[in-house]
């Protein structure tokens, strides 16, 4: 859900008054929720400092912020912001897989170092793109935010990515063991499903799209920084 400053726009991008309402709201309870996020993690390891009871701590917080990012889909689906919905859907799919498909599911997952990994990446990531996008909608962006918000995926994307893949490979003894979401024949739709070697298939799928997901974030910060060369004319 890409919201670019309004002086390159085209007329036709622009939100409704009432679009640009819902943006602004959105945008601003996503900041909270992950400003919140941040907050509870950085108290309970100051506190406690296992990660025994971590995912109970901020569960449902993660729960509710990440899944809302199925919005952005929406957003981009009916142009309510310029962006491609299948670009969206690359980018929130995977954690919101992550967290429905594995964190809420496997007691392994949980107690993996990638979930604290994952949870910094994702709270500074989306604490300053959310502030970002809010504060684009009313021409209040200040510089600093803008060059972190192009920026601070150079280190927090391939963190994050890492925890995402940590959490996955806890779960697969797991998965094998009690057979989650695995379907095997005989059965009456003469079908056959193993999530474990889905899992290990979907992770061997960040090797490809990786490199698709960070480049386009770099032609998007060497954009928005105008770190491209001027032509002469």
């Amino acid at each position: 859900m890409a919201n670019k400053p309004s002086t390159s726009k085209p007329k036709n991008a622009e939100p409704s008054t009432l679009g640009k309402l819902y943006l602004i709201a959105y945008n601003t309870i996503q900041t909270i929720g992950w400003t919140y996020l941040l907050w509870q993690s950085l108290i309970y390891f100051l506190n406690r400092g296992t990660l025994d009871n971590f995912w109970h701590e901020v569960k449902w917080t993660v729960s509710i912020f990440q899944n809302a990012a199925i919005l952005e889909v929406v957003h981009a689906a009916i142009r309510l912001v310029p962006s491609s919905p299948i670009l969206v859907l690359m980018q929130v799919y995977s954690r919101i897989f992550l967290v429905c498909g594995i964190l809420l599911t496997t007691e392994s997952a949980v107690v993996s170092p990638g979930l604290p990994i994952c949870v910094l990446a994702w709270s500074i990531t989306e604490i300053i793109r959310y502030a970002y996008y809010a504060l684009n909608l009313i021409n209040a962006v200040p510089p600093t935010l803008l060059f972190l918000r192009y920026s601070t995926f150079l280190v927090l994307y391939p963190f994050g990515i890492t925890g995402e893949l940590l959490c996955m490979y806890y779960s697969l003894e797991e998965v094998a063991k009690k057979q989650l979401f695995t379907v095997s024949m005989p059965n009456q739709w003469n079908f056959i499903f193993n999530y474990q070697y889905f899992l290990m298939f979907y992770m061997f799928l960040y090797i490809p799209l990786f490199p698709v997901l960070f480049g386009h974030m770099l032609k998007q910060r060497n954009k928005m920084l105008s770190l491209e060369p001027k032509k002469s004319h």
